[in-house]
């Protein structure tokens, strides 16, 4: 049963067009204007019916928690910016509002827009979350820019000697923001320098965006808690920047690389080696999925633990890489894993502690272990290309996605439009 507070229509299905279509479902929102939660997510609103809701929504003066995620399936990309624009508008009054949800909506460069002009403004933001949103690398760099502004109208406010929250969690995954956005991203990090925790899984940031975003933007979010950056692509470009700067991460609990290609041509060693600082001593959860480690690796890993670089570690997955499960690091790190729960008295909570189940394990095969001088040379002068060439991949990436041509930008509104025409998990 939902709290007094809370004002829900949570995955309902509701297919509202109109205000005679609403009205019949919001009558609490008449009675009273002390919520502090409100769960519109899983339906599906019209442009007239967002416009019924607004009034509605700017009167809750107590409201700290909005959820829109999924309330355009089956509109038409004409009908998003006015019903956006909206319930945005609305919001934008309300002092105490902290935290919005908008994901698994289209938001192509054709519907952003709304979106973009709410970010500038709303200065007690302190938790966005945008998951699946189809942005491309335009509208996410418009995005980032947007939040770039947005401290500056608090940094404002605080003149005024009002209190305002920074800007603490950023989640925005599977919106292919790839290495085009990432300068921008990039400068709104260095902004929101109090960020605590970052999710931008999967978005087809190549290595040169990964080395941007780090070395360029999360490097000085000196309290950052969580960081998510796993199937995106890393190699040695992207392990080099992580191992600079991870160390200056002193409050870092978890860490989320997998599936990223860390763990080829000593990526994997790069962060050991960068761990073994001991400058990550809170660090409780690592993700290592489907990165080509090998029982090398986990030799390495396990040292570290052994050595008391890593006291309060509790967490690590390794499913998908190239070890045997029975191999002797393996155990090891089961065993003293299990051990630090027990010394923790915690019960057993799936995902809480541990190694992950390993359903997925590759073998290690001969060839990769007696790779020849010749390969090996190989692959590191095409690492060394690699990261001379940086910087211009960076920019033409980035001119790519500040000046999308025609093309894509079809491609983007296409795609947005499949996402607002199917139900997204």
């Amino acid at each position: 049963m939902a709290s007094p507070t809370t004002f829900t229509l949570e995955n309902r299905g509701l297919k509202l067009n109109t205000a005679n279509d609403t009205s019949p479902h919001t009558e609490p929102l008449f009675t009273s204007t002390t919520h502090t939660t409100i769960l519109l997510n899983g339906n599906t609103f019209g442009a007239p019916a967002a416009a019924y809701l607004a009034p509605l929504l700017s009167a809750q003066t107590s409201l700290t928690h909005i959820n829109l995620a999924d309330i355009f399936t089956s509109r038409l990309l004409s009908e998003i910016p006015p019903a956006l624009s909206s319930l945005l508008t609305s919001l934008l009054p309300l002092q105490n509002l902290e935290s919005i949800d908008l994901s698994d909506n289209a938001f192509g460069l054709n519907t952003q827009a709304p979106l973009v002009e709410f970010l500038k403004q709303h200065i007690p933001l302190r938790v966005l979350v945008l998951n699946n949103n189809g942005l491309g690398p335009e509208a996410g760099a418009k995005i980032a820019d947007a939040l770039s502004e947005l401290t500056d109208r608090k940094e404002e406010a605080r003149k005024e000697r009002k209190e305002v929250p920074h800007l603490e969690t950023v989640v925005c995954g599977r919106n292919r923001l790839e290495t085009g956005s990432m300068r921008a991203w990039s400068a709104a990090f260095r902004k929101h320098s109090h960020v605590k925790e970052v999710k931008m899984v999967q978005n087809g940031i190549r290595q040169p965006g990964i080395e941007v975003l780090l070395r360029e933007g999360l490097k000085g979010c000196e309290g950052l808690e969580v960081l998510d950056l796993q199937d995106n692509t890393f190699t040695n470009v992207g392990a080099e920047a992580l191992k600079e700067v991870l160390p200056g991460w002193k409050e870092l609990r978890e860490l989320g690389v997998g599936d990223s290609l860390l763990g080829r041509k000593g990526g994997m060693g790069m962060l050991c080696e960068a761990l073994g600082k001991g400058m990550n001593k809170e660090l409780r959860v690592l993700r290592l999925q489907y990165n080509e480690v090998d029982s090398k690796g986990v030799g390495r890993l396990l040292q570290l633990v052994k050595e008391g670089n890593l006291p309060r570690l509790r967490r690590v997955e390794l499913n998908g890489n190239k070890f045997s499960e029975d191999d002797i690091g393996v155990k090891e790190l089961r065993v003293l894993l299990e051990k630090r729960r027990k010394d923790a008295r915690k019960e057993l909570e799936e995902g809480e502690w541990g190694l992950d189940e390993f359903s997925d394990l590759e073998e290690e095969d001969s060839e990769d272990e007696e790779e020849s001088e010749g390969e090996a040379e190989e692959d590191e002068e095409e690492e060394k290309k690699e990261a001379k060439t940086a910087d211009i991949v960076r920019d033409a990436e980035e001119e790519e996605g500040r000046s999308v041509s025609l093309k894509k930008d079809e491609e983007v509104d296409v795609l947005a439009e499949k996402l607002g025409k199917t139900d997204m998990v």
